[in-house]
């Protein structure tokens, strides 16, 4: 029997690598409260997000009668943490100014949580991806900013595009740093029949 997979996201990146690994899918944005709760672990947040996430489109689906038991629902959470505390998207300029200096010339975690939920099971999993950064000068930095791709990103750079020139090394995953990590993913899905 053929699994109907949904996407609780509305990211092109984690659509593009879920077509990258041939899986159809329909996409289905989940609309959850990402506060972090006071005294959240950086991990703690990304799987609880995830889960949440995932749990967010089932009820939406279950309220459109639409839920079956082929349905399989997959959803991602990816953040920066830097000395055990998690970076978010910047504000303003400031605060990009204030992020990329921070990670300059030094070590960063990307974690990815990626959920996958049924009617009958959900495993939520946390990946962690180790990023080195080279050393930004204010002159890059503000450059950067006009580009505007850092205004929605996690961390305020996006590794798949101009933000990649500030990678110098990465240890794990790096489609999990652009926001599904494919060999963790895949395992997931098997488990569910995927």
């Amino acid at each position: 029997m053929t699994k109907s997979v949904v996407l609780a996201s509305a990211s092109p990146r984690r659509t593009a690598l879920l077509k990258q690994m041939n899986v159809e899918h329909i996409i289905v944005p989940a609309d959850i409260d990402e506060t972090p709760r006071s005294g959240e672990a950086p991990t703690a947040l990304v799987e609880r997000l995830a889960a949440e996430k995932a749990l967010a489109v089932k009820h939406k689906l279950e309220s459109e009668g639409t839920l079956n038991d082929d349905t399989v629902i997959i959803a991602s959470d990816t953040l920066i943490a830097f000395n055990g505390e998690s970076v978010g998207k910047p504000v303003d300029k400031a605060d990009a100014h204030r992020i990329l200096g921070m990670l300059s010339g030094k070590t960063h975690e990307v974690l990815t949580a990626v959920s996958v939920l049924s009617t009958a099971k959900q495993i939520t999993e946390v990946i962690n991806t180790y990023v080195d950064f080279a050393t930004l000068t204010d002159a890059q930095i503000d450059a950067y900013w006009e580009s505007g791709e850092p205004a929605d990103k996690a961390g305020s750079y996006a590794i798949q595009g101009i933000g990649g020139e500030f990678v110098v090394s990465i240890k794990g995953s790096a489609s999990a740093v652009v926001g599904l990590p494919l060999y963790q993913t895949r395992q997931l899905l098997n488990a569910f029949g995927v």
